[in-house]
């Protein structure tokens, strides 16, 4: 059995009816979580609305680095974190791949989400490129000792891996691992110690191969699996049941069903 550690099912654009058939093809292909991650707080009530009869959703709430135009207060984070259905604090994180010129933003907007992971005791979920000081920096600046969280769509080197996870952090690896041109970050996972390691679509973008071109969806989670088994030169069930067990480990509000 599979856990989708990370996507987002409110922006997958279907109906109803078409999201229950897209929920149903992931739990065929062996999925039997998901974890449905906000990028913007003003947005939450409208994703939690999308999900809520899904009893295998779990959901997060916080601000994409690259939705600051959506940035919410401190404490305004703190209220809709706190709600009971929320198991993590993200996605929060860095991103001056696209957006440098927000830069001083963004970095207040990441030490806000700290603060409220660490208030709250619920793990971070990061997004990060093209700033790997600065994410590992502010982390160890501002982060509790028993905080903790992932990497999400992990892409950068295995020295951030290795810093990531000395703070206490999990690597997630999406389909980006299957492509062609990932030569780099297949190295890297091939690398990873399997206990820290967990598994994502980021649907609905990055599908991986060989779906590439389509809408990604949570049961493509089965070929993200199978592809970093084959890279680490394991069985998939070994790969299966390792980063099952590191998802509850890490998002210990969800209950394994």
């Amino acid at each position: 059995m599979f856990i989708d550690s990370h996507c987002h099912l409110d922006r997958l654009d279907k109906s109803p009816e078409e999201l229950s058939a897209v929920m149903q093809r992931a739990r065929d292909n062996g999925v039997k979580h998901f974890l449905c991650v906000c990028v913007a707080v003003n947005e939450y009530e409208t994703m939690l609305q999308a999900v809520k009869e899904f009893a295998d959703v779990s959901v997060s709430c916080g601000v994409h680095p690259l939705h600051q135009e959506d940035a919410c207060s401190y404490d305004e984070l703190l209220r809709m974190a706190s709600r009971e259905e929320v198991v993590a604090i993200g996605e929060t994180g860095l991103d001056y791949h696209y957006s440098p010129d927000t830069k001083a933003v963004q970095q207040q907007s990441f030490i806000d989400h700290i603060k409220v992971a660490n208030v709250l005791n619920k793990p971070l979920i990061i997004h990060t490129r093209d700033a790997r000081q600065d994410t590992i920096d502010l982390l160890k600046q501002y982060k509790a000792p028993q905080t903790k969280g992932v990497l999400h769509c992990f892409t950068e080197d295995l020295a951030m891996a290795q810093q990531a996870m000395e703070l206490g952090f999990y690597i997630s690896i999406s389909g980006i691992v299957t492509f062609k041109a990932a030569k780099a970050l297949q190295d890297v996972v091939r690398e990873l110690p399997l206990e820290r390691l967990l598994i994502e679509t980021d649907s609905p973008w990055l599908a991986p191969v060989p779906h590439r071109g389509k809408a990604n969806e949570p049961a493509y989670v089965k070929d993200v699996a199978q592809f970093i088994a084959d890279l680490k030169e394991i069985p998939l069930s070994t790969l299966a049941d390792a980063t099952t067990q590191n998802f509850y480990q890490l998002f210990e509000r969800v209950k394994p069903a």
